[in-house]
């Protein structure tokens, strides 16, 4: 079937019927939520320290899915912040340091584990399409 731009644009601007609305279901995955110090390898930019914050967005999580507030913040090169979604053990994750100019933003994915001291631990490998004509990196985080 054929849809004409105006019809969706109307259709998608326009507040759905609750038949159409997806039903609350309370979420069930794991909480990440936590500081985490991390270090960090970044292809331009070497090695960094860094911590993360996650929070997770309750209203916004349900099911297997949660969906969290991201920053990171590193020393001399500012905050990052961003959001994230999870379901299970992976998190994808968009950030952006606050300061536009350089164009230091990019999308990652996270693994998380347990340690064996009960927190959570994940790595995560990034991608930054503009940073000084594009860069990735990874880095280790540990769960205060």
């Amino acid at each position: 079937m054929l849809c004409s731009a105006p019809a969706l644009a109307q259709e998608t601007s326009a507040a759905k019927p609750a038949s159409r609305r997806m039903a609350p279901v309370p979420f069930k995955g794991v909480d990440y939520s936590g500081v985490y110090d991390c270090r960090g390898m970044d292809s331009h930019e070497g090695p960094y320290n860094g911590v993360v914050t996650l929070e997770l967005v309750p209203s916004q999580s349900h099911g297997e899915y949660g969906a969290y507030r991201f920053k990171l913040e590193v020393s001399g090169y500012g905050e990052y912040p961003g959001q994230a979604a999870a379901k299970g053990r992976e998190m994808g994750i968009f950030f952006a340091n606050t300061d536009p100019a350089p164009k230091d933003y990019g999308t990652g994915i996270a693994s998380f584990a347990k340690g064996k001291n009960g927190k959570w631990t994940f790595t995560k490998y990034y991608y930054e399409p503009e940073f000084k004509g594009g860069n990735f990196g990874t880095e280790t985080c540990f769960q205060r």
